[in-house]
């Protein structure tokens, strides 16, 4: 069975740099608005269903939340919806905003 792989922040920093992934926040509402990663779309159960009739399963998919434990179950999940490559971030926003201040956005 495929499974999603694990992806540090300086090498998700570097792939959207170059524009080749797709970026979700599994993080809650308030939190994305907040503060999230430019071009990140955020997920919930309200917009899961059309993420994945949109989203490209085969360009590659960063799943970020909090501190990087709550985006490997959901990695997996996108892997079992026949995503090719699917990443969970290692350490979640907290470490990204901890190493790229200048990359976050709000709403």
């Amino acid at each position: 069975m495929p499974e999603f792989k694990h992806i540090s922040p300086q090498d998700a920093h570097a792939m959207i740099e170059a524009g080749s992934c797709q970026l979700a926040d599994i993080r809650d509402e308030q939190s994305y608005t907040l503060n999230h990663i430019p071009n990140a779309e955020h997920l919930d159960n309200h917009s899961l269903q059309q993420f994945i009739e949109q989203a490209d399963p085969d360009q590659a998919l960063i799943i970020y939340c909090y501190h990087g434990n709550s985006s490997q179950s959901a990695a997996q999940y996108f892997v079992e919806k026949d995503f090719t490559e699917v990443y969970s971030m290692d350490g979640g926003f907290e470490m990204w905003r901890q190493l790229f201040p200048q990359n976050t956005v709000s709403n």
